[in-house]
């Protein structure tokens, strides 16, 4: 299924987010940097991407690390999933985090992380005296797993 995402770029040299191969479910973002930024370790620094985005009513764009970068650099997304929520029409900025040992250089036009386009639902919250019962009941963490 493909949707229309209305991008507006706030800068010059923004790039348009794209996919890297037929069936990706993220679409790559890329740095929008005048020059150079370098990261830290244990450093968290907002990358912008130049670009704002009008996304459908009702999704989400959810912002995750690209396995490449993670991987090879130690940089991902400070916040895990960051979440553009379909009403904002700011920047979109990535908080890349360095969890490695060594500093990195982020550089313009680089790509910083994906974004999947994803429905979401809203709640309303009802309080209740009681909850239906379930096998699992009140077990938390690590209670489904092996005995």
């Amino acid at each position: 299924m493909k949707l229309r995402v209305n991008i507006k770029k706030l800068k010059n040299g923004a790039a348009m987010p794209s996919y890297g191969s037929e069936y990706a479910a993220g679409a790559d973002l890329y740095a929008c940097l005048d020059s150079n930024v370098s990261i830290k370790p244990g450093e968290t620094v907002l990358i912008p991407t130049g670009i704002a985005m009008e996304l459908p009513l009702e999704t989400v764009g959810l912002i995750y690390a690209r396995s490449g970068l993670a991987s090879k650099k130690g940089l991902a997304p400070a916040n895990k999933v960051g979440v553009i929520d379909c009403d904002y029409r700011g920047e979109v900025m990535v908080a890349l985090h360095n969890h490695g040992a060594a500093e990195q250089t982020v550089s313009h036009g680089e790509r910083i992380a994906q974004m999947v386009i994803a429905p979401y639902y809203t709640a309303v919250f009802e309080e209740a005296d009681e909850l239906s019962d379930t096998v699992r009941g009140s077990g938390g963490f690590g209670s489904t797993g092996m005995k």
